[in-house]
């Protein structure tokens, strides 16, 4: 039997673990296409409200509700770049922001579909610390297997610079739009684990201080790196509980050790 020291350990590291997930479609997104999305934790919710309701409503078990989700998330990933990859990167940042901010008023609002801003409860949990450790692997595994493919390379030369890698014969748009669904699935896929481990979700989990923590993470760790990143991820994501004894004092601490590494290392860790 864990005692309550125990269980609130491992449930640390599994939300920890979780939303590093969500993190790596950043680093997907921007680490390796150069493309920065402000709301992408809207696809997380999209996926984790799509599992939520399946599991309650339906009975559905995760093997099931997961697969479900990442489609959802692929889908809304590939209708959102369809207009986004034709725009400028300050363009797309403020599109992204929009579609976060719309999702979650949507999900607000919504209060006979989604529960609205108390959210849903009573979601089954079907995760393992085991199960979150497997996912998360297999998720870096095929990132770092990306980054160092083909496809990889041409994203890296897009983000370098877009017209020498349209001259060089590299379709930027469609490169762009497969950028935007996978790292729609890839978060829509944390927001399944999420709600799987927690056995709740809302709204105010999923909004702009959320995308913009996973961006402050792939730039903390650096930009160009998946591991400096996900160490990153890791040391932000666990700072805020264990400085949790100095109340308020602590989100000023954060920030602190934030601007000193971006000022003083800028090229991340």
């Amino acid at each position: 039997m864990l005692s309550y020291l125990q269980y609130m350990l491992l449930f640390m590291i599994d939300y920890v673990f979780i939303l590093l997930i969500g993190m790596l479609a950043v680093f997907v997104l921007t680490g390796l296409a150069g493309m920065f999305s402000m709301g992408q934790a809207a696809f997380m919710a999209l996926g984790g409200y799509t599992a939520a309701m399946l599991a309650k409503f339906t009975g559905a078990p995760i093997w099931v509700t997961t697969p479900v989700a990442v489609c959802i998330g692929a889908l809304f990933g590939l209708l959102l770049g369809l207009p986004a990859v034709k725009l400028r990167r300050d363009y797309i940042a403020i599109i992204t922001l929009g579609f976060g901010e719309a999702v979650v008023a949507f999900l607000n609002n919504s209060s006979s579909i989604t529960g609205g801003a108390l959210g849903l409860s009573g979601i089954p949990k079907q995760t393992t610390p085991l199960m979150i450790v497997i996912c998360l692997v297999s998720i870096v595994a095929m990132i770092a297997s990306l980054k160092n493919s083909r496809f990889g390379r041409q994203c890296i030369a897009i983000k370098s610079d877009e017209l020498a890698a349209a001259a060089l014969g590299i379709d930027v748009a469609r490169i762009k739009l497969l950028v935007f669904t996978l790292a729609g699935a890839i978060s829509a896929f944390a927001g399944a684990l999420w709600v799987h481990t927690t056995t709740y979700i809302d709204p105010a989990a999923f909004g702009f201080v959320q995308s913009s923590m996973w961006i402050i993470m792939v730039f903390f760790g650096g930009i160009n790196s998946l591991t400096g990143s996900i160490f990153a991820g890791i040391f932000l994501g666990m700072l805020p509980e264990i400085l949790r004894f100095s109340n308020e004092l602590r989100i000023a601490i954060y920030c602190g050790i934030v601007l000193l590494i971006i000022n003083f290392r800028p090229q991340g860790l």
